[in-house]
């Protein structure tokens, strides 16, 4: 579990995020909803140590993570931020091994290649695994990041908006792998999203903030109501039900 207390974070006397105080449940996937400007991935930054916490404690598992070395995080938390660049000449292959760093320190055993191998193929990355990282499309980048991600089989998965560069075809195949891996490896999956339809589609948990607070915590079946969304969105939308999830109808 992911425990939040009392969070606060500001820049240049602008308060960013308002004593936020919130529980992310262990096992399953979170999604971090809301406007442009709510505090999304300054909340995800400080959850990923990418931001130093001025006020509040997080822990994930019982450890706080303002102490706890940086070692024994890598090993825990497993994180895709945003603004991703790579500009070296780096294979597929070999990104997927970097991956695996926290565990070989330099040295692969057997066991990194073996996980290696069998991302290459859960992410349909085999074909690519001799193409250079800065060679490929924005997408394939994206499916390549999230695999190196899933190659440090930590317990916790923390994307910051995993979707972007992807068609609506790779991100919803993206986003069924994710739902696979937190069933099937029983990981916790926490990421920054816009589309709540993705949310409500594959998420077992949903936060939505504004202006820096938690505003709504909650299933997403039962947080996704006209209400709600121009609370939080400041849209007014029909929400319809479509194979068994809620739909926001806010196209037209």
């Amino acid at each position: 579990m992911i425990d939040i207390k009392n969070l606060s974070y500001a820049v240049d006397g602008v308060n960013i995020l308002h004593n936020i105080s919130v529980q992310i449940p262990k096992g399953g996937i979170t999604a971090l909803v809301g406007s442009n400007g709510a505090g999304k991935s300054t909340l995800f930054s400080h959850i990923a140590r990418l931001e130093t916490i001025q006020q509040g404690q997080i822990t994930i598992d019982g450890m706080d993570i303002s102490h706890t070395p940086n070692r024994d995080m890598a090993k825990l938390i497993a994180i895709l931020r945003q603004d991703n660049v790579i500009a070296s000449r780096i294979t597929v292959e070999k990104m997927l091994m970097f991956g695996r760093y926290p565990y070989h320190q330099g040295h692969p055993k057997v066991e990194d290649y073996e996980i290696v191998e069998s991302t290459l193929k859960q992410f349909q990355l085999d074909a690519l695994r001799e193409r250079f990282i800065t060679d490929l499309s924005g997408g394939q980048r994206q499916r390549v990041m999230v695999a190196m991600v899933f190659c440090q089989t930590t317990d916790y998965l923390l994307l910051d908006e995993p979707l972007n560069n992807l068609d609506m075809y790779h991100s919803k195949q993206l986003m069924k792998q994710l739902r696979q891996i937190a069933d099937d490896y029983q990981r916790t999956i926490v990421m920054v999203l816009h589309d709540v339809n993705y949310a409500s589609a594959y998420a077992d948990y949903m936060i939505g903030m504004k202006n820096g607070e938690v505003l709504l915590q909650g299933a997403p079946a039962a947080l996704l109501t006209e209400d709600n969304l121009n609370n939080l969105f400041g849209v007014k939308a029909p929400v319809v039900e479509v194979n068994g999830h809620k739909m926001v109808m806010h196209y037209l």
